[in-house]
């Protein structure tokens, strides 16, 4: 088999669409062990595989977050929301990623506040297969289930953030999604329901039970939805506010319990 030089590999990832295929192709360059391994991958990224699944691993806040084959890819706007945890709890002690996918969220934040309990849940196998090998260094728990129903009772009364990227794609807006998306990530972790904010309902009314006083729930949301994810937070009782980076072009509503 012929080697693949750097810039026939940046050839076939730009005819094949990639908009940054010289970034794409310095790294799996640096992946590949062998011109076959690298003819491999480059194959993948070619039929439309995502880019995180070829390599195995997604960089998120500075970290390489494992990402599996068939689990939702962490996205880089999703950062703004860490870092408005952050900003709002710099001092949590306990700290919730509720459907946590990779659990991107959880080991960024248990890598910035260090000696926290941590707790993630999601209700896909795999991706709390993949969670528990990302939150290993910070002692994360990861659990399987349904929102709340996956955290340990004890839990209640006690989180200081309580983060949860939920779905917020309307269901008739997910076949309009890029294919990456739509073919080789769970349809649970994308479609949130006829508006998009099913999940969100669900986490703000069941929020208050687990929030310690002063704890926040943070959700990031559509810009077109923000006015009713704030609702549904002020219904169940929270201080809510919305937060929003024009850079990431990615609203994220916080809500705190009094």
């Amino acid at each position: 088999m012929p080697t693949l030089s750097p810039s026939s590999v940046v050839a076939a990832l730009r005819a094949a669409g990639c908009v940054f295929a010289e970034d794409e192709a310095e790294l799996l360059l640096a992946a590949a062990r062998t011109p076959e391994e690298l003819a491999a991958l480059v194959d993948r990224r070619v039929a439309g595989t995502p880019l995180e699944h070829v390599l195995g691993w997604a960089e998120f806040r500075g970290l390489r977050i494992t990402v599996e084959p068939g689990v939702f890819v962490p996205r880089r706007r999703t950062e703004f929301l860490v870092e408005q945890a952050l900003a709002q709890a710099p001092d949590a002690a306990v700290v919730v990623d509720l459907c946590c996918g990779s659990g991107a969220v959880g080991a960024a934040l248990g890598a910035a506040l260090g000696g926290v309990e941590l707790h993630a849940a999601d209700v896909d196998p795999a991706a709390v297969r993949c969670a528990r090998r990302n939150l290993a260094a910070a002692g994360g728990q990861v659990h399987t289930g349904d929102l709340f129903r996956a955290l340990p009772d004890d839990l209640r009364g006690r989180v200081g953030i309580l983060a949860a990227n939920v779905p917020y794609v309307p269901s008739g807006e997910v076949p309009l999604l890029p294919s990456e998306a739509r073919e080789h990530e769970p349809l649970v972790a994308l479609d949130g329901g006829a508006d998009g904010l099913d999940v969100l309902r669900r986490v703000a009314a069941g929020a208050p039970h687990w929030l310690a006083p002063g704890g926040c729930l943070l959700v990031e949301t559509g810009e077109r939805q923000a006015p009713a994810a704030v609702a549904a937070f002020t219904r169940s009782g929270l201080t809510t506010r919305v937060a929003v980076s024009e850079e990431l072009y990615a609203p994220v509503v916080i809500g705190v319990r009094p």
